[in-house]
C-alpha cells in the first residue's frame, strides 16, 4: 500500500469542514420538507441509513485513494479499480451529475428572481431579453469569477457563505412557524408508501457531496483528519437537513410544496429572508461542481498549469451551463431524474465496486465488510431502479 504525501500547504481542518459541508448541503434543503411528506414519517429512517451509507462510503474513497500514490480524483479510482473502462464509467456518471446540477443551479437562479421581480426585462442594445433568461446571465456573470479560484483555501472563504446560507435559512423557516402565525399543528401521516420512491431519490440527492470528496481530501494538510471531517459534515448536514424537514412538514403537512420557500407567507420579512438566502447557496457552490470538471479537462490536455487556458477552461464551461439552462425548458424534471439514477451511483454503488476490487489484491480479510458493501450495492441498486421508474413516469405524465 503506497501512501499519497500530503501537500506541504494544503487546506486546514476547519476550511475542509466548511469545505465539506458546502459540498453536501444546498438547494436539497429546500425539498427535505417535502420529501417527509412524501414518504411520511417512517422515511426518516431511510433519510438517516442513507445518510449512513454515504459516510461510509465516503470512507471507502478516502482508503481506494491511500491504496496508491496515483489516485487524485474519482475516475482515477475508477481506473485502479477497473482500469480504462472503469475511469471512463465513472467519469461519465460523476461529470454529468456535477454539470446537470450547475445547470439546475442557474436554472433555480432565474426561477426565484424572475418571482421576486417579475416585471423585470433587460435590454442589449435592439436585444430584448425577458426576465428569467436575464436573471441567468447576470447570475452567470457573477459566479464565473469564483470558478477562476484554483485552491480550496480560497473555496473555502466561498464556502463559508454557503454554509451561513443554510443557517439562515432554517432560522427563518423556524421564525415563520413560530412568531408569523402558521404554528405548528399538522400532524402528517405515518407512512405513504406511494410517495416513497420519490422521497428517497431526494434524500439520496441531499447527501451526494461524493464528486468533490477526493478533490477535498487531496487538498488537506493534515490527509488523516479526514474520517473526522466526514463525521462532523455529515453530522451537521444530517442535523440541518432532518430539523428543516421536520419544522416544514409540522408546519404544512400534505401541502408542501417541493421547496418549502413556496408554501411561506408572502409580505412577511423571515420569508423574504428565507427566500433571498436560498439565492445564496448555489452562489457559493458553484465553483466547486464547476472545478472537478474543469480540472479534469486540463489533465486530460496536459495544460494544468496554464494560468490562462485554465481560465479559458472554466469560462467555456460557465457560458456552456448557461446556453443549456436558457435553452432547455422545465429542468427540474431532469435533476429528479439526476437524483435518483447518477447521485446513487455515484454515492453508493461505485465506491463499493471500487473499493471491493481494489482491496481484493492486497487484503484477503474482508468479510465484514464485503458483506456491507454488497448490502449497500443492493440499496443502491433499488433506490436507482425505483426511483428512476417513478422519476421517469412523472416526467412522461408532465408531458
Amino acid at each position: 500500500m503506497e501512501d499519497n504525501t500530503p501537500p506541504k500547504f494544503g487546506t486546514g481542518f476547519f476550511k475542509t469542514c466548511f469545505n465539506g459541508v458546502n459540498a453536501l448541503s444546498g438547494v436539497g434543503i429546500l425539498s427535505i420538507p417535502y420529501a417527509l411528506s412524501q414518504g411520511g414519517w417512517l422515511s426518516l429512517l431511510i433519510f438517516m441509513t442513507i445518510a449512513i451509507i454515504c459516510f461510509y462510503t465516503g470512507i471507502l474513497l478516502q482508503r481506494c485513494i491511500d491504496s496508491s500514490s496515483l489516485v487524485k480524483t474519482y475516475p482515477d479510482i475508477g481506473e485502479l479499480a477497473f482500469g480504462r473502462k472503469g475511469k471512463i464509467i465513472v467519469a461519465i456518471f460523476l461529470y454529468l451529475e456535477l454539470y446537470l446540477v450547475s445547470i439546475d443551479f442557474l436554472i433555480l437562479e432565474g426561477d426565484n428572481l424572475e418571482k421576486l421581480f417579475p416585471n423585470a426585462n433587460f435590454h442589449v442594445a435592439s436585444l430584448k431579453i425577458g426576465s428569467k433568461q436575464g436573471f441567468v446571465l447576470i447570475f452567470s456573470l457573477l459566479v464565473l469569477p469564483t470558478t477562476w479560484l484554483r485552491t480550496l483555501n480560497m473555496l473555502a472563504y466561498v464556502a463559508i457563505g454557503g454554509v451561513m446560507a443554510s443557517v439562515i435559512l432554517i432560522a427563518s423557516v423556524l421564525w415563520v412557524g413560530v412568531f408569523d402565525g402558521v404554528c405548528f399543528h399538522e400532524k402528517g401521516v405515518t407512512v405513504n408508501w406511494s410517495g416513497m420512491p420519490t422521497a428517497m431519490s431526494l434524500y439520496a440527492f441531499c447527501f451526494s457531496g461524493h464528486a468533490v470528496f477526493p478533490m477535498i481530501y487531496t487538498g488537506m494538510r493534515n490527509r488523516k483528519t479526514f474520517p473526522t471531517v466526514l463525521l462532523i459534515c455529515f453530522t451537521i448536514c444530517t442535523l440541518s437537513y432532518g430539523l428543516t424537514g421536520i419544522i416544514g412538514y409540522l408546519m404544512y403537512g400534505e401541502s408542501l410544496n417541493s421547496q418549502v420557500t413556496l408554501n411561506l407567507p408572502s409580505k412577511r420579512f423571515a420569508s423574504n429572508i428565507a427566500i433571498y438566502t436560498t439565492l445564496i447557496n448555489p452562489f457559493t457552490k458553484f465553483a466547486l461542481l464547476i472545478t472537478p470538471i474543469a480540472e479534469a479537462i486540463e489533465d486530460t490536455l496536459h495544460v494544468g498549469k496554464n494560468r490562462t487556458v485554465s481560465v479559458l477552461i472554466r469560462t467555456a464551461l460557465v457560458v456552456s451551463t448557461t446556453i443549456v439552462a436558457l435553452v432547455v425548458p422545465f429542468f427540474a424534471y431532469v435533476v429528479a431524474l439526476t437524483g435518483s439514477f447518477l447521485s446513487s451511483t455515484v454515492t453508493m454503488l461505485l465506491p463499493c465496486a471500487c473499493y471491493l476490487k481494489i482491496s481484493s489484491r492486497t487484503s484477503k480479510n474482508l468479510r465484514l465488510e464485503l458483506v456491507a458493501c454488497l448490502g449497500i450495492i443492493m440499496i443502491g441498486a433499488g433506490v436507482i431502479v425505483v426511483g428512476t421508474y417513478y422519476s421517469l413516469k412523472q416526467i412522461v405524465h408532465s408531458f
